[in-house]
């Protein structure tokens, strides 16, 4: 068994793996089904096919990774996993019909929602923030999903078709960077004789 190299109370620990390419690829994939809905490839209809995705890969899977990034000492990946894993989970929630939430608030639906999403666009702009000492990947990936949520919100509060339109293609865009992004990860943990540059800013 791999064991890092510091001591604790005289006893090796268990190496962590790192728990990020996990997290951004669960991230990834329930983002770009969902945003290709978003985006008009599919009809409106097939939202719920993302309520299993938001459950256990972009929620569950995430949420783990979250908890594991607690466990490396990386407060930033903590938090982001962590948080986008629990907006999966509660996305999730909303559509399935058992928990009545959907049904909550039809009468008043685009309003619910917008404030739902502009609540993640605030907490998404904040973590932007964050990314400006880590590395252009990674920067790429929150300043995309700020947008995202930026122009859903305004799709839901102004019930413009258009913007969500945008959201959705700005939403792919984001699942793209954060595959890169995962795949860079990943590339250096098998010390693959290929890397991706995620070019850092320090």
């Amino acid at each position: 068994m791999a064991q890092i190299a510091t001591e604790r109370s005289g006893v090796l620990a268990p190496a962590v793996a790192n728990p990020a390419p996990l997290g951004l690829c669960g991230f990834a994939l329930t983002t770009f089904v969902l945003s290709s809905i978003n985006a008009g490839w599919f009809p409106d209809k097939g939202t719920n096919i993302v309520v299993g995705l938001a459950l256990f890969y972009g929620g569950l899977a995430q949420l783990c990774a979250g908890m594991w990034e607690f466990r490396s000492g990386n407060t930033f990946g903590a938090t982001a996993f962590s948080s986008y894993g629990a907006f999966w989970l509660s996305f999730a929630a909303i559509f399935i019909p058992g928990t009545g939430i959907l049904a909550a608030i039809t009468p008043v639906l685009h309003q619910a929602l917008g404030v739902y999403l502009l609540g993640w666009t605030i907490f998404t702009g904040l973590m932007f923030l964050g990314t400006f000492r880590s590395n252009i990947a990674l920067m790429a990936v929150f300043g995309l999903l700020f947008l995202t949520f930026l122009f859903l919100t305004i799709g839901e509060l102004g019930a413009s078709n258009g913007a969500h339109v945008i959201g959705g293609y700005l939403g792919i865009l984001t699942a793209i960077a954060a595959w890169y992004a995962a795949l860079a990860g990943i590339l250096v943990s098998t010390k693959s004789a290929f890397q991706l540059p995620v070019f850092p800013m320090s």
